[in-house]
C-alpha cells in the first residue's frame, strides 16, 4: 500500500471530482495524505478552460516536478481538464509527468496509481461521454458545507467554450443517487449543500422523461434532516421557468440566491457566442425573479472582449450592471480557446479586454458597497466558517454569500462560536468592504 498526495485546481465540480477520486484511492487500502511531501504518488487534478487556469495547473505541475527531482516525492499523475485538452503535450513538454488521466477515466484512478507504482506508463483516456459511476467522496471542503453535483458536461455549446470538447454532453445523475448522496452528507455533518452542474438548470432534460427535474430534485432536497441552507448555482436565463422561481420562493431551505451565468446583455454578442436570450428576456427576467423571491441575491458572470464587442456594446454592457444593480459580479477578459469557433472571430486586443474587465470591477465594487451599506444595523442569519488567529475574529457567510467566491462576515464575541453553526449577528460596520458585526447571545 502507498502514500497518495492530490493537489485540486479550478471549479468545485472538478473538486468533486477529485474527492471522488480520493474516497477510491483509499477503499483500496492506499493512505491519502493531507500534504504530498513523502507522496509515493502526486495526483494533480487540472483545470484547462481558460489561460489563467492552464497557467496555474502548469505552474503546479512544475513545482511539484522539482520536488520529484529532490526525491521529495515519487511518481506525478495528471488528470482533469489539462491531461485532456493537451494530452500528448503534456508527456512531449513535461517528461517529469509519470501518467495521465482524461476526464472520462478518473473511475481508473486506482489501477493508473497501481501501474505507477510498478514503474509502468500510464496514459488513459476513455469516452468523454462516460455515464457517472456512483461512489464515495471524502470531502476536503469544511465538515459543515459540500458541493452536490448533479450533473457532468454541457450541451449549449457556447462559441467561447471548451468546456463541451473536455467534458462531453450533459447527463444528469439519477435523482434517487443524488438524494442518497445529500442524506449521507446531512448525516456526517453538512449543513449547506451548494447544487453544482455546468447547466443546472438543464437537469433532467436527458434522462427518461425530458423534463426539467430541478425544481423537483430541490424539494426532495429539502425534506432532508439536517440540511439547513441549499445554494442554487449556474443556472441558464432561457432555462429558469415559473415552477423553479415558485421552489425557490416557497422553500425555506433553498437560499435566496440564484447564480446565473449571462456573460454579456448585448443581443449580437449573446447571438455569436451561441447564447439564448437578448437584454430584454434578461430585463424581464431579473424583473420577475425579485418581484417573486424578495430579498434576492443574484450572482452573475460576464465577459468583457467578446468578439463583436465595440465600445458601444461595452458601454450598454456597463449601463445595464449599473441599471439592474446585481449584488455579486465577476468579470473575466474574453481568452480565445484553440478549438472554440469564437477563437477565430474578430475581437480586441487582451489588453484591452482586461482593461474593460476592471471598469467593470470598479463598477461592481461601488453597486457592493451601497448594498453592504444598507445592512448596517441590521441582524443576519451567519454561517459561521472559521476563527482567524491573525485578526482574533470569527468570521462567517450570510445567505448573500457562497464560499470562495463571495465576502466575509467578521464577528466579534464574548464566547467561543462553533463552526458549522448558525449564529444571529448584528452588523455594525464596513472594513475593506467587508461586513463586520456582533454576534448576539441567544
Amino acid at each position: 500500500m502507498a502514500n497518495i498526495g492530490f493537489i485540486s485546481l479550478g471549479c468545485a465540480k472538478n473538486q468533486v471530482d477529485c474527492e471522488r477520486m480520493m474516497y477510491r484511492v483509499q477503499d483500496a487500502g492506499h493512505t491519502v495524505c493531507e500534504g504530498i511531501i513523502g507522496c509515493d504518488v502526486v495526483v494533480i487534478n487540472t483545470c484547462g478552460f481558460i489561460d489563467s487556469a492552464k497557467s496555474e495547473a502548469i505552474d503546479y505541475i512544475l513545482q511539484t516536478a522539482a520536488l520529484k527531482a529532490e526525491g521529495h516525492i515519487g511518481k506525478i499523475l495528471v488528470t482533469g481538464c489539462l491531461s485532456q485538452r493537451y494530452q500528448e503535450l503534456i508527456k512531449e513538454e513535461m517528461p517529469e509527468v509519470d501518467g495521465v488521466l482524461g476526464t472520462g477515466s478518473y473511475t481508473e484512478i486506482v489501477p493508473a496509481i497501481e501501474a505507477l507504482l510498478r514503474d509502468e506508463e500510464v496514459s488513459i483516456f476513455d469516452s468523454i461521454d462516460t455515464p457517472e459511476q456512483e461512489t464515495g467522496r471524502i470531502l476536503t471542503t469544511p465538515e459543515h458545507y459540500a458541493y452536490l453535483k448533479i450533473a457532468e458536461g454541457c450541451d449549449n455549446r457556447c462559441s467561447y467554450c471548451i468546456i463541451p470538447y473536455l467534458r462531453g454532453k450533459f447527463r444528469s445523475r439519477e435523482m434517487d443517487d443524488i438524494l442518497y448522496e445529500a442524506r449521507l452528507l446531512a448525516a456526517s455533518g453538512v449543513k449547506e449543500l451548494l447544487v453544482v452542474a455546468q447547466d443546472t438548470s438543464r437537469y433532467g432534460t436527458d434522462l427518461s422523461g425530458h423534463q426539467r427535474l430541478l425544481p423537483k430534485l430541490l424539494r426532495e432536497l429539502c425534506k432532508i434532516d439536517g440540511i439547513h441552507w441549499i445554494r442554487v448555482h449556474y443556472t441558464y436565463p432561457d432555462e429558469i421557468d415559473d415552477e423553479l422561481i415558485d421552489t425557490i420562493a416557497n422553500e425555506p431551505k433553498i437560499v435566496k440566491y440564484l447564480d446565473i451565468p449571462i456573460q454579456h446583455c448585448n443581443k449580437n454578442i449573446l447571438k455569436l457566442m451561441n447564447r439564448r436570450g437578448d437584454s430584454q428576456l434578461l430585463k424581464d427576467l431579473f424583473a420577475k425573479l425579485r418581484s417573486r423571491i424578495p430579498d434576492l441575491i443574484i450572482r452573475t458572470s460576464v465577459i468583457t472582449g467578446l468578439p463583436g464587442e465595440g465600445e458601444t456594446e461595452f458601454e450598454e454592457l456597463c449601463t445595464f450592471l449599473k441599471e439592474h444593480k446585481l449584488e455579486r459580479v465577476g468579470a473575466f477578459a474574453f481568452s480565445p480557446e484553440d478549438g472554440t469557433p469564437a477563437a477565430t472571430m474578430d475581437h480586441v486586443d487582451e489588453t484591452t479586454a482586461r482593461e474593460r474587465a476592471e471598469m467593470v470591477e470598479t463598477i461592481q465594487s461601488r453597486i457592493m458597497d451601497d448594498y453592504n451599506q444598507a445592512l448596517i444595523g441590521q441582524t443576519l442569519e451567519v454561517l459561521i466558517d472559521g476563527y482567524d488567529e491573525e485578526f482574533g475574529q470569527y468570521y462567517g457567510r450570510t445567505y448573500a454569500d457562497s464560499p470562495e467566491i463571495d465576502g466575509k462576515v467578521w464577528i466579534s464575541s464574548e464566547e467561543a462560536l462553533r463552526e458549522g453553526t448558525f449564529i444571529r449577528v448584528v452588523i455594525d460596520s464596513l472594513v475593506d468592504g467587508e461586513l463586520n458585526g456582533y454576534a448576539l447571545e441567544e
